[in-house]
């Protein structure tokens, strides 16, 4: 009979607590050497780093692991680094880079929450607008400051101010 070897075996380190992603897919961010598509492995390493090295960042207490909230942001902020990216590239000409973040990107976007589309980031805006009683494009900051707190994770902050700017005039 085919035995499975014992984790210490297999080159697996497991531990207890550990962030949520991570811990999710430890076989597949470990076995990266029968990972055949490169750029998925590319943005796997990328994830993985970063989360390693919020972990571990000075002012943190040691051991701590990030909360969801914490790797939703950082994920959100490595999606909008790949998008920017991308963008930059088209412009200078250079599809194949572009092409190899926009892959990076699909892969992020996974372990990210699912993005509200149009019509529900303005039925979310607007019962914030109600909630706040605003009315006038000078209560912006108002929205703005309740909005991305709420709707942080699940719509991005550019086409969040979009829509406010909209509502409100």
């Amino acid at each position: 009979s085919c035995r499975r070897a014992p984790w210490w075996r297999r080159g697996v380190r497991y531990r207890r607590r550990g962030s949520r992603i991570i811990m999710m897919h430890r076989i597949r961010l470990t076995n990266w050497s029968e990972v055949k598509d490169k750029d998925r492995l590319m943005a796997l390493r990328s994830i993985k780093s970063l989360i390693l090295i919020e972990e571990t960042k000075e002012g943190r207490t040691h051991g701590t692991d990030l909360s969801e909230v914490e790797e939703t942001q950082l994920l959100s902020k490595a999606a909008k680094q790949r998008r920017e990216s991308s963008e930059i590239f088209v412009q200078a000409g250079r599809q194949e880079l572009a092409d190899k973040e926009n892959a990076e990107l699909v892969v992020i976007e996974i372990y990210l929450p699912k993005q509200f589309t149009e019509a529900e980031l303005k039925d979310a805006l607007l019962s914030i607008i109600a909630r706040l009683g605003a009315s006038a494009p000078s209560d912006m900051g108002k929205v703005m400051g309740v909005a991305t707190k709420e709707l942080a994770g699940k719509a991005d902050g550019k086409a969040v101010s979009q829509m406010v700017k909209q509502l409100l005039s």
